[in-house]
């Protein structure tokens, strides 16, 4: 049983969690969530997952500079979109950077924030479809422990303020 959610106690604040990634619908996410936490007096964490899974032991050497560039990658991934918060919303997202598999880490953050209350994704607009992290929360989003956003990558600035 997953943790109790404790976003409305004294003390706390409703986070939206948001999966910062390298594809063009990630911006869509951190408005819509940046709009959103703006009005209703919210937080937003914005995740970064690092993929180990091509890390060889063999060539330790390479697989640190790999980590580096990888490391220098996400924190300018996030530093752009906080930049993005903050101009959209007035907002400082809390920055968060792992290692591993994304939706385990997810799942994991989760478990250690019981202030996030809600996953905010978006969808590609691509012919290969929405994206793997939502076919596959699309397809076990029973189980999973709160609720999930999902904001459709096609939409507008005026749309997404209209809906946030």
């Amino acid at each position: 049983m997953p943790n109790r959610r404790r976003s409305f106690e004294a003390g706390h604040k409703r986070k939206y969690l948001v999966v910062i990634d390298d594809t063009d619908e990630c911006d869509r996410a951190v408005f819509w969530a940046a709009k959103r936490a703006g009005r209703t007096g919210s937080q937003i964490v914005m995740l970064r997952v690092i993929d180990t899974s091509e890390r060889s032991q063999q060539w330790l050497g390479v697989a640190d500079i790999m980590k580096a560039e990888a490391m220098e990658e996400a924190n300018a991934a996030l530093t752009k979109y906080a930049a993005r918060a903050k101009q959209i919303a007035e907002i400082n997202p809390d920055r968060v950077i792992r290692e591993g598999d994304i939706a385990e880490e997810i799942l994991k953050l989760i478990e250690d924030d019981a202030d996030i209350g809600i996953l905010v994704l978006a969808a590609g607009t691509g012919k290969e479809g929405p994206g793997p992290l939502v076919s596959n929360l699309a397809k076990t989003g029973g189980q999973f422990p709160i609720p999930v956003a999902i904001v459709p990558g096609h939409l507008a600035d005026d749309d997404l303020e209209a809906m946030a």
